[in-house]
């Protein structure tokens, strides 16, 4: 049986933090940025964390080499 792949997607995308949680940044920060408040905007920078469970075992999965 071959090896398994990281999935390259998923591995731009998420890290896996020292405590096994899933980080990733927010979305809507690309473009279209004149009519976003500055505040908005600021919030947008900071990454966090994904909360659901399922999807969090799906994101290790993939991430898993």
């Amino acid at each position: 049986m071959p090896k398994m792949k990281t999935h390259k997607g998923a591995k731009k995308r998420f890290k896996i933090t020292g405590s096994g949680k899933v980080k990733r940044m927010r979305a809507f920060k690309s473009h279209i940025l004149t009519k976003k408040s500055s505040k908005r905007k600021r919030r947008l920078r900071h990454a966090t964390t994904i909360q659901t469970r399922g999807e969090i075992r799906n994101i290790k999965r993939l991430l898993q080499a």
